[in-house]
């Protein structure tokens, strides 16, 4: 078996005296798309924060594609590297937020170009070129000299999918990239991370859009409390769940 994209093994998180994660074991394998549901709380933007290492482990280790995220071992023991090295290992995994995060003052071109130009160094015109084909993808290609605020929301959080693709990730993560949307806008967003679902493209997507999960999602994991209470293939556990508190949560968002 090919080594899984991700792998989290005893996944502790702390803030202060609250424990956030409480011994996480997971995997998500190449090419598949895993939606992480729970109520807010239950640790799931906190998992994404540290598969992408902003924020830093206390215990257990992480993995992408077979690399230790954030951290070096010698000697058996877990050193934190470099801003640099951390940033180069970013530059592999694409995260969309709940926020657009888009540059007001650029173009929607420079926003997407950006990022692969100064922390990459790829030519201009080959970004540039890339750019374009995936606004296009978005259905955004008449908008490259658009500013952010002469979009929907919708819009924007599509070309912040675009801008995060850009730089040819191995890996996306979506932190509730609907919740800031208009319900009529959602549709759109969803549309695009099930094309991308399609191509194949590993990705763990923390949502409350059940019909998505169940559409799209190759696993769903249900997180409460620090840890994962229930996981298995969409129409298996959202049509009949076994965890008491999974059921609760489901009879509130259904």
């Amino acid at each position: 078996m090919s080594e899984p994209m991700v792998k989290a093994e005893q996944i502790w998180k702390s803030f202060g005296d609250r424990d956030i994660l409480c011994g996480i074991d997971l995997e998500v394998a190449n090419g598949e798309l895993l939606v992480l549901l729970g109520p807010s709380g239950s640790g799931k933007s906190t998992f994404l924060r540290l598969i992408n290492h902003l924020e830093t482990l206390d215990a257990g280790r992480l993995s992408v594609d077979g690399e230790l995220v954030g951290y070096r071992e010698r000697k058996g023991r877990l050193h934190e590297m470099s801003d640099r090295e951390i940033a180069a290992q970013r530059a592999s995994i694409g995260m969309v937020f709940q926020r657009f995060n888009l540059f007001p003052h650029l173009t929607v071109g420079d926003n997407v170009t950006l990022a692969p130009i100064l922390v990459k160094g790829e030519r201009r015109e080959v970004v540039e070129d890339r750019a374009r084909e995936l606004l296009a993808r978005v259905g955004l290609a008449d908008r490259y000299d658009s500013f952010p605020t002469q979009l929907s929301g919708g819009q924007q959080q599509r070309v912040a999918i675009a801008r995060a693709l850009a730089m040819q990730p191995k890996l996306m993560l979506f932190d509730e990239p609907t919740s800031a949307l208009d319900p009529e806008l959602v549709g759109e967003v969803l549309a695009v991370m099930g094309e991308l679902a399609e191509l194949g493209m590993t990705m763990v997507v923390v949502t409350h859009e059940i019909g998505f999960a169940r559409e799209v999602a190759d696993r769903v994991v249900f997180m409460d409390g620090g840890q994962i209470l229930e996981q298995g293939p969409p129409a298996e556990v959202l049509d009949a769940p076994t965890n008491d508190r999974f059921k609760a949560f489901l009879s509130k968002v259904l």
